[in-house]
């Protein structure tokens, strides 16, 4: 049988989907993350066979892949038992910004199209100079806090503290961002967020809807610039819902790529 390049892919993960769909390669797909939400069709035109944590290896061996892509030492175990079954298994792990644009220069160079991840890259990495050059005129940088999880509290990883940086902000814990694991990341006093003041609050609870409302509940926090008025009631609360791969898609591309 001739080479070929992969053309029976299973993503573990979203961000692996979106990018092939990006890059006009969602035909490769034969099996998605049930967490994936973008793009929408993918859900529609694509089985669902894997959570974050575990994965349906029966459904995935029954597909048949050539090629199984997840992320990270989170995904080692689901990597090793596809692997014992004979599947070839490619572990990502990119917790940059530049390590997220790598990414999908390996990943589209893996399926021949590195032509098209060149410029994909080139259009992600123009719309972030875009807000580089937009957040350059704020009069001041907000000061942001972002929990990824709330029991422990965890704080942004290295590519979102990066993109706070790109969009104009200060990341209030810019210092536990370089830890990969969120072991390294965690704020055992919830005090500390209060006493470093954030302008604004992000929250995406990974694995768990985001709820604003018990942030708000935390004792003291109501005091904080990010979710009082002048009076020291809770007036607008800067908190918004932000996935981790698919947000950073939004107001780089131009408009329909990411639908």
């Amino acid at each position: 049988m001739p080479a070929r390049y992969p053309e029976r892919i299973v993503c573990l993960t979203e961000e692996t989907t979106e990018t092939l769909y990006l890059l006009g390669e969602e035909q490769r797909i034969v099996g998605i993350s049930g967490y994936t939400v973008r793009p929408a069709r993918a859900r529609r035109e694509k089985p669902r066979v894997s959570a974050f944590l575990s994965a349906r290896n029966d459904r995935i061996l029954a597909l048949k892949p050539d090629l199984v892509i997840g992320f990270s030492d989170l995904q080692a175990d689901i990597a090793r038992d596809l692997a014992k079954a004979g599947l070839t298994v490619l572990i990502f792990n990119q917790r940059t910004v530049p390590a997220i644009l790598s990414m999908i220069l390996t990943l589209a160079s893996l399926v021949g199209a590195a032509a098209k991840g060149e410029r994909l890259v080139a259009e992600l990495e123009a719309g972030l100079d875009a807000i580089r050059a937009g957040a350059a005129r704020f009069p001041r940088r907000p000061r942001v806090y972002f929990e990824e999880w709330d029991e422990p509290m965890i704080s942004g990883i290295g590519w979102v503290s990066e993109l706070i940086g790109i969009a104009g902000g200060e990341d209030v814990f810019s210092e536990l961002a370089a830890s990969q694991a969120a072991t390294g990341r965690i704020i055992a006093d919830p005090g500390e967020v209060i006493r470093r003041k954030p302008d604004v609050i992000l929250g995406s609870w990974c694995g768990k809807k985001f709820r604003p409302e018990r942030v708000v509940a935390r004792a003291g926090w109501t005091d904080m610039p990010a979710v009082r008025d002048g009076t020291g009631s809770a007036r607008s609360i800067s908190l918004a819902d932000s996935s981790a791969w698919s947000g950073a898609a939004d107001g780089l591309l131009p408009p329909g790529k990411t639908d």
